[in-house]
C-alpha cells in the first residue's frame, strides 16, 4: 500500500512548486522524485504530516504530481 510523501526539489530555475508523491517508504518516494526530475536537486522528502489537499496526488506507487502554486512547508510535527 503506498503512502503519500512531499518533496522539496530545486531545478536550474529555483525551487519548484510543492511536489507530491505515492510510495511505500521515504527511500522509495526519493527515488520515483529523483527518476521524474533527473536535472534537479531534491532537498527533502517527507510524509505531509497534518498537511491536507483538495488535490488530486495520485492513487498508485509511483505517482509524482506538482502542485502549481503550493509552496513547500515543513512537515509539521506529531506529537506522540
Amino acid at each position: 500500500m503506498s503512502k503519500l510523501f512531499i518533496a522539496k526539489v530545486r531545478g536550474a530555475g529555483g525551487e519548484r512548486p510543492l511536489i507530491t508523491v505515492r510510495a511505500a517508504a521515504e527511500g522509495e518516494a526519493r527515488l520515483f522524485v529523483e527518476t521524474a526530475y533527473p536535472e534537479d536537486e531534491v532537498l527533502e522528502v517527507a510524509e505531509p504530516g497534518e498537511w491536507v489537499s483538495d488535490a488530486d496526488t495520485g492513487t498508485r506507487s509511483g505517482d509524482v504530481r506538482e502542485h502549481a502554486g503550493v509552496a513547500w512547508q515543513a512537515p509539521a510535527a506529531r506529537a506522540e
